[in-house]
């Protein structure tokens, strides 16, 4: 008796096609976006952690230091000196709760605000012109791969 080797179908080498392009266009858009970005950051004086944590604040009302340290995965300490150097650029401001003023909350400048929009706005103007030279139909199937990307995470 011989036993067979288990192959792939052909949908499952074209999922395993698809991933693999799918994960050399974010490899491939993660270094031109982040070139750009460098660039845009060093004239603020903003470091990859501070803009990360201003994209966090700019989706929320205010942060607790312990909600950035878990976001950011640093301790508290660390967090604190990311927090410091944004507040000292005008970025973001700290805040203290009504019912408990030991309770350090940290929000989000309007210039803060101004420079997560201006950086979004020029990676979504690349990412638009990308999907205007895929073919009729590439970006409709591209809708909902990136949203259970995004899913996925969100909820990592």
């Amino acid at each position: 008796m011989q036993i067979s080797e288990n192959t792939n179908t052909g949908v499952e080498q074209n999922s395993d096609q698809n991933a693999d392009r799918l994960a050399d266009f974010i490899m491939f858009a993660q270094r031109s976006f982040l070139l750009d970005l460098s660039k845009e950051l060093n004239e603020g004086n903003v470091s990859y952690a501070q803009f990360f944590l201003l994209g966090y604040l700019a989706n929320e009302d205010y942060l607790t230091m312990t909600d950035i340290s878990k976001k950011m995965g640093h301790s508290t300490a660390a967090a604190t000196g990311l927090v410091d150097r944004l507040e000292k650029l005008g970025y973001v401001q700290r805040l203290h709760a009504a019912d408990d003023r030991r309770k350090v909350m940290v929000q989000i400048t309007r210039k803060g605000i101004e420079m997560v929009t201006r950086l979004r706005n020029s990676i979504a103007e690349s990412i638009t012109e990308i999907m205007e030279a895929q073919e009729k139909g590439e970006e409709e199937a591209i809708q909902p791969i990136y949203s259970h990307l995004r899913e996925f995470l969100a909820s990592r």
